[in-house]
């Protein structure tokens, strides 16, 4: 019995550890890749935000990783050739300009 309320307590303290070091929180300013997740520069965003384009209809849903057809006319952002933008659905979106993947939509 004893033994077995010593292991439920180092799981337990195993556990809480565990839970303490998965709530670290990094802030990255530059634009970077990893693995799926894309930060935006700022100045990109603003620009993107500030233009006045038409909406084109886009069939199903749009989300981060949808590939444009060549049918939909993206906007580049000048000074920034890893960018590039259009407004789908009345949502502004960033997308790869090489790939034609949608990679954030903006809110």
């Amino acid at each position: 019995m004893r033994n077995k309320l010593i292991l439920a307590t180092a799981a337990a303290l195993l556990t809480l550890s565990a839970s303490a070091h998965a709530q670290s929180t990094v802030i990255v300013q530059d634009p970077v890749t990893t693995q799926s997740t894309v930060v935006i520069p700022g100045e990109v965003r603003t620009y993107v935000m500030e233009q006045q384009v038409p909406s084109v209809v886009f069939e199903g849903d749009v989300v981060v990783g949808s590939v444009l057809p060549e049918a939909v006319e993206i906007q580049t952002i000048d000074g920034h050739a890893d960018y590039a933008y259009t407004v789908l659905n009345e949502h502004r979106v960033i997308v790869n300009p090489q790939t034609r993947t949608v990679v954030q939509v903006i809110e």
